[in-house]
């Protein structure tokens, strides 16, 4: 079916749309980060003397060099140990089809109903309990929990639209489910493990109220906590902060820019059938 040039035209307007309603909010804090930072910057307008030493400033003021390695730490934690889970968990209940597996998914549809501020008390004195409270591991492993059941619905999405042809004849050649996991479902899943990388990374990298409540030395939390650096003698400098949240926000940019292929193949992946 030919796309109609209405069609094509609405579609481009809405990403043109798109499109500015992404960058201007990143081109105002730009032009408010160059101001001076005893200034109180109004509206859009770049300046006449840009200051980019507010960036080196905020690096410094907000311990961001620290943070940044803080909050690799804690994604190595999640991520990798969170898509080794999801993926199992999805496989067994989208490729295998498990008895109990409608249950199991229920279960999970319902965990994503939550909201996440409901947890924070709960968490917290848990974490007492099991004394990994002002550690990082108090935010890697709520953080594990909390992701899951949006990364078992996806990993179990991708499973269940694998043709069953392709199990049936490794299991006639001899393969068994673990031979057949490792070598057939891994390789086609990894448009879909690539974009969950994404997410959960930009999910734990941006992670603020967690570390915040769990973890009272402020340069063991996520980089997103660098903001609250500037409470005190710089809590009226708007440029400094809008500088310091551009350093925070950029190398999630960077991840998504470079990763955004497999992203958007992982989104398509099943729209088209050969």
């Amino acid at each position: 079916m030919r796309t109609s040039r209405t069609e094509l035209l609405l579609g481009r307007t809405l990403l043109v749309v798109a499109l500015v309603l992404t960058v201007l909010p990143l081109l105002s804090m730009l032009s408010a980060a160059l101001q001076p930072a005893d200034r109180n910057p109004t509206g859009l307008s770049w300046p006449s003397d840009p200051q980019w030493i507010n960036f080196v400033t905020a690096f410094q003021v907000g311990h961001v060099w620290q943070l940044m390695g803080s909050s690799a730490l804690i994604v190595l934690g999640v991520v990798p140990a969170s898509l080794l889970f999801a993926t199992l968990a999805g496989y067994a209940l989208g490729g295998l089809r498990v008895r109990g597996g409608r249950a199991v998914l229920v279960f999970l549809v319902l965990g994503l109903t939550i909201p996440f501020e409901a947890l924070i008390i709960p968490l917290y004195y848990q974490a007492q309990a099991m004394g990994t409270l002002n550690t990082q591991w108090a935010i890697v492993f709520p953080l594990i929990g909390l992701f899951m059941p949006f990364s078992v619905f996806w990993m179990r999405a991708h499973f269940v639209n694998v043709p069953v042809e392709l199990s049936e004849a490794a299991r006639v050649d001899g393969a068994s489910i673990w031979q057949e996991f490792r070598r057939i479902q891994l390789p086609l899943a990894t448009p879909a493990l690539s974009a969950l990388a994404i997410l959960l990374f930009l999910w734990t990298w941006n992670q603020f109220l967690l570390p915040v409540v769990l973890v009272a030395n402020p340069l063991d939390r996520t980089v997103a906590g660098a903001l609250t650096f500037f409470q005190g003698q710089y809590y009226s400098s708007i440029p400094l902060l809008n500088a310091g949240a551009l350093i925070i926000i950029t190398p999630a940019i960077v991840v998504f820019l470079i990763f955004q292929r497999q992203f958007i193949k992982a989104l398509l992946q099943g729209a088209v059938k050969g």
